[in-house]
């Protein structure tokens, strides 16, 4: 049974907090190749500082990347226990809109559909979102149609700031020292990229970024982005015949020469696939961006491979130079960094049973920071934050999941 009471003081702490996270803009930018991509990072980046300090957090820090850590200090005498962490991401996906986010609050939801904007008549529908079914007699935070919510990963991060508040506030707990660390750019593929190990200083940690109450992951698809860039010839089209060459129509020839049924629509489980992301054309240039996904490291090579060889052949078809490709690594599968080290899953898995929750094990179909710190030495698996339906208007969060992420970094800690 769980020693932890999360009374309604701490209920509204966790809303508020969230409320406050969704409500700072801070889309991330695969464009720019600054740390963090957006300028905008910085505003919820210093508000979570500050508040660190302000629920006394020792040793937090900043740094020029927008890099948050913290810690909880042991209330062990003699303390010899391992330092742990907990790692979560500020920026929201480009997917979709994330700037002037409106969330609403359902209480006592009755599993029936929502009507999220009177004007626009946008509904989130319960027959088409089925999940929504187990989330009846809960609080339900949703957007307002016009944007995503940002649970991922602002849930995250509103999830570990409370625990860290309430192990201070409650030192009968018996704990070691605990590390926390809050990530730009994740959503575009380089939240750990600067992240500093060594100043960390936890043996392991868990991200809390997975999706609805229970998820437990330690395998990840292996990822790439790809960048096509078409060059085509623009002239006046009144004399265009035998001289224009349209950089938009032949980005549409591009697309179709990879497989259609290998795209997220079209594959699950672990299957891999081919995403295109975003498309600008004009007759004179267009740009394709993709991402690569797989979870076999062999076929994941593969596909690299297979998309300069289509590149190739468009080039053959249309002559060299018409086409080109930047493949960019992302991130890598972190199973194999687990052998030998099961006893961090095992250990979540029990604070999750802990807290009455029966874990699902499973292969993230996605990324989160700690594939790339396992990498990086800092052994991370994935814990659910309890947002739905990520990187668009539908996203939604269920305050009583957000309760049990927490119920479940405190379950962590005291073991």
């Amino acid at each position: 049974m769980s020693i932890i009471e999360f009374n309604p003081l701490w209920k509204e702490k966790l809303l508020n907090r969230f409320l406050t996270y969704v409500k700072i803009y801070s889309t991330s930018d695969a464009e720019s190749e600054t740390t963090p991509s957006t300028p905008r990072q910085w505003d919820i980046a210093n508000h979570i500082a500050e508040e660190l300090k302000t629920i006394g957090l020792e040793d937090v820090s900043i740094d020029e990347h927008g890099y948050i850590m913290g810690y909880v200090p042991s209330n062990v005498e003699n303390d010899k226990r391992p330092t742990i962490g907990f790692i979560s991401h500020y920026d929201t996906s480009p997917d979709f809109s994330g700037e002037n986010v409106k969330p609403q609050i359902w209480e006592n939801y009755d599993g029936g559909d929502l009507l999220l904007n009177q004007a626009t008549g946008f509904t989130l529908s319960s027959s088409k979102f089925e999940s929504l079914k187990q989330y009846i007699g809960q609080t339900l935070i949703t957007t307002d149609g016009n944007t995503l919510l940002g649970a991922d990963d602002k849930a995250g991060c509103a999830e570990i700031v409370t625990a860290a508040e309430y192990l201070i506030a409650h030192p009968e707990i018996k704990h070691g020292r605990i590390a926390v660390g809050f990530t730009p750019d994740e959503e575009i593929g380089r939240g750990a990229h600067k992240f500093d190990v060594a100043k960390f200083g936890a043996e392991w940690a868990y991200t809390m970024d997975g999706s609805e109450v229970g998820e437990l992951e330690y395998e990840n698809f292996n990822a790439a982005g790809a960048v096509v860039k078409i060059h085509g010839l623009s002239v006046h089209p009144g004399y265009a015949y035998g001289k224009m060459v349209n950089a938009g129509l032949l980005a549409a020839e591009f697309i179709q020469m990879l497989p259609a049924n290998e795209t997220p629509a079209t594959t699950k489980g672990f299957d891999g696939f081919y995403h295109l992301m975003d498309i600008t054309a004009d007759i004179s240039e267009a740009k394709l961006q993709y991402i690569i996904r797989d979870h076999d490291e062999e076929k994941y090579e593969a596909r690299k491979k297979f998309m300069e060889e289509k590149v190739a052949e468009f080039n053959q078809k249309h002559g060299e130079g018409t086409a080109e490709v930047e493949i960019k690594e992302q991130y890598r599968n972190m199973k194999q960094q687990f052998e030998g080290k099961m006893h961090i899953i095992d250990l979540a898995a029990k604070a999750m049973k802990e807290a009455d929750i029966e874990p699902k094990i499973k292969a993230i179909r996605g990324g989160t920071d700690g594939a790339q710190l396992s990498y990086m030495g800092l052994p991370c698996p994935n814990i659910f934050a309890g947002g739905m339906n990520f990187h668009g208007p539908y996203e939604y969060v269920a305050l009583e999941s957000m309760e049990k992420a927490v119920e479940v970094i405190i379950n962590i800690v005291k073991a």
